[in-house]
């Protein structure tokens, strides 16, 4: 099954704890930083996501999440 990764970047604090944790190496630093100075972070291998849920349950921000490509996303 597919999986897609959300993130709100605004929201984000540059903690980083969502890319290190991430089993599949699916997430990056992004070169961009929000509006609060912030580097944040970006999908960079979308196709590898395992939906393992460590970026969602340990994200201090709620600013990260996962849905399957069949849910449909409202923000």
């Amino acid at each position: 099954m597919n999986y897609e990764v959300h993130t709100l970047k605004e929201r984000c604090k540059g903690c980083l704890i969502c890319v290190e944790l991430c089993q599949a190496d699916v997430l990056g630093v992004s070169e961009e930083v929000n509006r609060n100075g912030h580097h944040f972070p970006c999908v960079k291998e979308p196709e590898a996501c395992i939906n393992c849920g460590m970026c969602e349950m340990f994200c201090p921000d709620l600013a990260i999440w996962v849905t399957s490509r069949e849910e449909k996303v409202t923000a």
